[in-house]
């Protein structure tokens, strides 16, 4: 009987590919296993098998697959089932789940490899002078790799060669999958078998009297395996020998000592582990509450104010959970998080937390997938990113999202655009596990869930150790100006502030968001100012580069002496970023150590662990920074915040800049005195009497959520009404303008006006050229009671259309469900 497979390519397709089986491979295949198949004319691509069946395709002639690359499953059946959520939900194909979920190793991708036809003999004249080059290379190497070949005729272009010489028969051509994961393996030493008795081992350092560095090597390794019991390593056993590898070699040339390997993670924690820490009575109130809750919700938000010690509670909680032998997961916005938070973690947990995001390299992530998927003891608790909500979890009890209502959570390009908070509140269904949400600023929708009686609510008033919030003043900067109070950007209020925190050997957080020295570099003469190639924005001058970048594409040029229209020399800096409040504190106060938090100073994998270590160690007084500083971090001996300008936040093109603005005062404001004394927000602003502001200032949540809870109700958004946005791309300007309108008015014809749902647009978003893209957005708002389903199934029918008409199937239409 022929049987067949049903396989996810991890590309977007809309369905799933059918391959022919043998009815061995059948017996051994199943369900989350991957296979290298041909797709198209010569690529081979690793798939994942969803389902066997002995139904044949109707529209094409099945081929067989090429190889089986897993003895096992590495995907589960719950990860499959959360994967198609997904893609129904945000619009994507299951592809790009799978994509975007596993670690790049796993997707095994094919090479093309060239080889020496053997029926060719020695060739006459006739061959050029690059094919001859290679030729003579496949005499001395049975294959080549394209790259090789590419240096071997010293041109990036050789397909053109490869294709004479395929012509005249001389070489061939194939597909070649390769693995990319390499396991760490750590060499280690034992005494051979010959040597078991004493009298044999007195033969032997007789045998060595000579050669003193052997013995002293030999001498160490017994030492090391009597004090350890343990199998020896190999550098050990030269560290404290001081002896160098190539006496080790020579031992083991001489048969008396023996190498072998063993398999270790990359990632290990050998520190030792303490007790969780008592909580105070709010916490152990908030604790119980949430346990009662959880009888009755499956999610839970958690509102405790800033420092008010919600860490703790949620150690509590994965202490019960992970003592149940279930895995938690613990999800964070920014991985500047993870930092302060995996020492935090290891210190009560040890080895059974492991840590999953962007900046750990390909290996050490599949190491964290197989411990996952194996159950193992070492990833018990699994601190991340958004990515980690897609991870092969087996036996899931608790999700904690931490800062729920962080934008950081929504994943926008590439596909599949997910929000991590809502896809974990899916995942944890799934599992039978319970979520658990946390922040001292909740989201609208959240919030509003836990009024609806969809979420539970716990709330801690009170900060740990009963430390009050700090002072928040607002400093009217118009009248600072008028007042000439004003050194540089820092209001005389302010300065003062800065001068007490130092003098009493206390640190200062300074916040600016935005990065760069200024956003705008602009000619007094005649006005101009760099504008980016590729986009409709001005370039950044980085003052550190001395350069002019464009923050969405990366280009970047020099610092002009001169302007480049005019040649005028006088030059003149608009805005200010973060590079220049750091600039401006050295000149105000030149024996401060200051330090930057911005993605121009965390780059690389420890990037962000540099700078939080010397802030919490005391080696840096000031610290400036951008949004990165707000998020969950702990540093006890700061007195004073300063928000540079807050009206950056508040006048934004978005429907949540109101909440967003309140949001970041509040998380930046709460890293102000965390321990004991209380500590001082200095709000720089030009509107210190609108109403967020004066919200933000005396911490009313409640009041700045039904503000906006009305607003909504009113104009018609989340939560009351979903939201789908799409965006339509293309280098050319009509194109795009002709095909958004097409697009748009099919809706709205298969819509009707009866539906309630409104179309707007489309329209060009404030940056409206990207990359030399175009881009144009239509919003589909959809009221409460409508089948999102149904409505989704009309946006991809017009999407199909749309794809058929020759002329707009260049422009990438790009659907973006839930756009906050």
């Amino acid at each position: 009987m022929t049987c067949f497979i049903d396989v996810i390519l991890p590309i977007p397709l809309e369905k799933l590919f059918t391959y022919k089986i043998s009815e061995a491979e059948a017996d051994f295949l199943k369900p989350g296993m991957r296979v290298a198949v041909p797709f198209g004319k010569s690529k081979i691509y690793t798939a994942l098998v969803y389902q066997l069946h002995s139904n044949p395709p109707v529209v094409y002639e099945a081929k067989e697959i090429d190889q089986i690359l897993d003895e096992t499953p590495i995907i589960t059946s719950k990860q499959l089932e959360h994967w198609f959520w997904l893609s129904e939900y945000y619009m994507c194909t299951v592809g790009e789940v799978f994509r975007a979920a596993v670690p790049s190793a796993f997707l095994l991708e094919s090479e093309t490899v060239i080889s020496k036809n053997e029926c060719f003999d020695t060739p006459e004249e006739g061959l050029e002078d690059d094919e001859w080059l290679v030729f003579e290379a496949l005499q001395h190497q049975s294959i080549l790799k394209v790259h090789e070949i590419s240096s071997i005729v010293e041109r990036k272009n050789v397909l053109p060669v490869l294709k004479r010489l395929l012509e005249k028969n001389i070489i061939n051509i194939k597909e070649e999958i390769y693995e990319q994961y390499k396991p760490r393996l750590v060499k280690y030493v034992k005494l051979h078998s010959n040597y078991t008795s004493d009298e044999e081992l007195n033969k032997l350092l007789d045998q060595l009297s000579r050669a003193n560095k052997q013995k002293e090597a030999l001498l160490s390794f017994f030492s090391l395996s009597a004090t350890t019991k343990k199998p020896v390593k190999a550098k050990d056993l030269e560290e404290k020998s001081k002896v160098s590898n190539s006496v080790l070699k020579a031992l083991v040339n001489k048969n008396i000592l023996e190498e072998f390997y063993i398999q270790k993670d990359r990632i290990n924690y050998e520190g030792e582990t303490e007790e969780t820490k008592t909580l105070n009575e709010h916490q152990e109130n908030a604790l119980s509450e949430i346990k009662e809750n959880f009888k009755k919700y499956d999610t839970v938000l958690l509102h405790g104010i800033t420092s008010s010690g919600k860490t703790e509670v949620y150690v509590k909680l994965i202490e019960e959970i992970i003592s149940k032998n279930k895995q938690v997961l613990y999800l964070l916005p920014e991985i500047a998080l993870t930092t302060q938070l995996i020492s935090r973690l290891q210190n009560y947990f040890g080895e059974k937390v492991s840590v999953y995001h962007s900046k750990y390299s390909v290996n050490e992530r599949v190491e964290v997938w197989n411990n996952l998927l194996n159950n193992s003891p070492k990833a018990r608790i699994i601190i991340g990113a958004r990515s980690s909500v897609l991870l092969p979890f087996t036996n899931l009890g608790l999700i904690v999202v931490d800062e729920e209502h962080e934008v950081s959570f929504k994943q926008f390009d590439p596909a599949p655009r997910y929000h991590a908070r809502d896809a974990a509140v899916v995942l944890a269904k799934i599992h039978g596990a319970k979520v658990l949400m946390g922040s001292a600023t909740p989201s609208i929708e959240s919030y509003y869930n836990t009024n609806t009686g969809k979420y539970g609510l716990v709330e801690i008033k009170q900060r740990f150790g009963n430390v009050l919030l700090p002072d928040m003043e607002l400093v009217d900067l118009k009248e600072k100006y008028r007042k000439k109070l004003m050194k540089g950007h820092f209001s005389d209020r302010l300065t003062e502030e800065m001068e007490e925190a130092l003098s009493n050997g206390e640190q200062i957080i300074l916040f600016q968001n935005r990065r760069g020295y200024a956003p705008i570099v602009e000619c007094n003469t005649c006005g101009h100012s760099p504008q980016c190639p590729n986009c409709d924005v001005s370039l950044t001058f980085h003052q550190y580069k001395k350069q002019l970048r464009c923050h969405y594409c990366s280009y970047s040029i020099a610092l002009q002496p001169a302007c480049m229209a005019c040649g005028s020399s006088d030059l003149d800096t608009k805005g200010f970023g973060t590079e220049q409040v750091e600039e401006e504190v050295k000149q105000l106060f030149p024996d401060v150590k200051t330090a930057r938090m911005d993605s121009d100073t965390t780059r690389g994998k420890y990037g962000y662990e540099k700078v939080i270590t010397a802030f919490e160690q005391r080696e840096t007084d000031v610290l400036v920074g951008t949004q990165m500083l707000t998020k969950g971090l702990d540093f006890d001996n700061v007195s004073l915040v300063g928000i540079m300008n807050a009206d950056t936040m508040l006048n934004f093109p978005d429907f949540r800049a109101h909440e967003r603005c309140f949001q970041l005062i509040q998380q930046v404001a709460g890293r102000s005195g965390r321990a004991g004394k209380r500590g001082k927000v200095i709000i720089q602003t030009y509107n210190p009497y609108h109403q967020i502001m004066q919200q933000a200032s005396m911490n009313k949540y409640t009041d700045m959520f039904t503000d906006q809870i009305n607003e909504r109700r009113q104009y018609k958004y989340p939560p009351f009404y979903r939201l789908i946005k799409i965006s339509f791309k293309h280098k050319d300007y009509n194109k795009v303008n002709e095909a958004s309108y097409w697009f748009s008015s099919s809706l709205r014809n298969m819509f009707g006006r009866k539906s309630n749902i409104e179309i707007l647009g489309p329209e060009f978003p404030p940056v409206s050229r990207i990359r030399n893209e175009y881009i144009k957005n239509t919003l589909i708002k959809i009221p409460p009671h409508q089948s999102i389903k149904n409505i989704k199934a009309v946006v991809k029918k017009t999407g199909n259309s749309f794809n058929s008409i020759a002329q707009y199937r260049s422009v990438r239409v790009i659907i973006n469900v839930d756009n906050y």
